[in-house]
This record gives C-alpha cells, sequence and structure tokens, in this order.
C-alpha cells in the first residue's frame, strides 16, 4: 500500500496588482511538486500559478473546483489520489484557503482519514486588519459574511456593537467587495457615535487604506470603498 500524500494550503495573492515577489520561496518549491488541486475557481487558479514563473506547464495540471455549491459528497472520489500517494494544493480565491471558503470542509476531510495538513506560509486579511485596527488583538471574533437581508444585518452590527463594548473582544467581519458602501453606509446609520470601527482596503496592495475611527469622525470622511477587497471591525481604541 502507497504512502498518502500531503494536503497543502497554498495562499493567493491579496490584491490583484500582487506578483511573484509576494509569495516565499518555500511556496514556490512546494508549488513545483504539486499536480492536482482543489480551487475555486479554475481560471484564478491558472492565472496564479503562471505568474509564478515557475516554468509549470498549466495544461498538464488537474484542477477540481470547490466553490460555495460545493457538494462535501464529492470529498472520497476527490481524495483518493491523495489516498494513492499524491500531493493535493488547495487553493482560495484570495490570502489562504480555510477561512471564510470551502477549504475547511477539506482540512476537516482530511483530518478524519489521517492525512497529513501542511499550511504555507502566506497573508490572510484577518489577521492583517486585526493587526492594523489598534483594537484587541487577544480577544477576537471572526464572523465571515454579514447577512444579505438589510433587517438581519442591522441586528448583527447591533450585536457586535454590544459585544465589543461588553466583553472588549473585537469584531471582525466581511462583505463581497460590491456591496462594501453599503455595507459601511448602514454601519455608520446603526452604530452609536462613539463606537470605533475599523476598515482596511486593499490590504497589501498598492492602494491599501486603513482608518480606525469613531463613527462621528467616520461620517465626516464620506469614505469610498469601491469594489475593493476590504475588513471590517469593531472594537475598542484603548
Amino acid at each position: 500500500m502507497s504512502k498518502p500524500g500531503k494536503i497543502y494550503l497554498i495562499p493567493n495573492y491579496l490584491s490583484t496588482e500582487q506578483g511573484a515577489e509576494f509569495i516565499s520561496d518555500s511556496v514556490k518549491s512546494t508549488v513545483k511538486k504539486i499536480a492536482y488541486y482543489l480551487v475555486e475557481n479554475v481560471r484564478t487558479s491558472r492565472r496564479f500559478l503562471s505568474s509564478l514563473q515557475l516554468g509549470l506547464d498549466i495544461s498538464t495540471l488537474i484542477f477540481e473546483v470547490m466553490d460555495k455549491r460545493f457538494d462535501a459528497s464529492r470529498l472520497p472520489a476527490i481524495f483518493q489520489p491523495v489516498l494513492d500517494g499524491a500531493d493535493l494544493g488547495v487553493q482560495s480565491e484570495a490570502g489562504l484557503p480555510g477561512i471564510a471558503d470551502p477549504g475547511r470542509v477539506v482540512v476537516s476531510f482530511a483530518h478524519k482519514l489521517g492525512i497529513e495538513v501542511v499550511t504555507l506560509p502566506g497573508p490572510t486579511s484577518i489577521i492583517l486588519g486585526l493587526i492594523s485596527s489598534g483594537f484587541n488583538g487577544q480577544q477576537f471574533t471572526f464572523h465571515g459574511y454579514l447577512p444579505i437581508d438589510k433587517k438581519e444585518r442591522t441586528v448583527s452590527i447591533k450585536e457586535f456593537e454590544q459585544t465589543a463594548k461588553k466583553s472588549g473582544y473585537t469584531q471582525i467581519f466581511m462583505e463581497t467587495p460590491y456591496r462594501n458602501n453599503d455595507l459601511l453606509k448602514t454601519l455608520l446609520l446603526t452604530l452609536k457615535e462613539d463606537t470605533y470601527l475599523y476598515v482596511g482596503k486593499d490590504l497589501t496592495g498598492e492602494n491599501e487604506w486603513t482608518k480606525s475611527l469613531p463613527v462621528k469622525e467616520w461620517k465626516g470622511l464620506k469614505a469610498v470603498l469601491s469594489k475593493t477587497p476590504a475588513i471590517f471591525a469593531i472594537g475598542s481604541a484603548s
């Protein structure tokens, strides 16, 4: 019986302007050995691998799609090559996989089978946002994406605010880029004026922009987030 392969969690760029210089040599050397991938978007993954300029023949690589409609019942078939000895690279659309994307399902399944999971070094907007917010970095909660329904969204925001003020835990969340401006508008209408709000836009990119201010000061900024990836947090500046 052959020795099982490994699951490698491969970082992607956080910003569309980035290139191979943002990816560590350890990641590049590992990618050279992987021919089997589970990705959110095949086109994005192919573009990423090509950008590394490793001399790979992209046409020979095998890609399985793992998007938000991913059917977990496919996992046994997807993992069969891994059980037979092939390494599997897992990649999300941005940053490291496994947080706010289907990657965690793959990792959980790998652990159940006793397959080794290796996380390669790379960025995650959640931690970068927390670090640059100035909020409590020892106790925090990441909520992922907020509800689309406006009433449910407002309820969630009020709950985050109450939790942040009562417990001191930083409340981190995100939104699909094209809804960023609407979310910021809702936050400024919902939160109390003395509540601290952080927004980190295009983290690690050429247009990186971060602000951590009381809501009353945000209202005078007229900030426009456009369709650039962003991370949001509610917390305390003290």
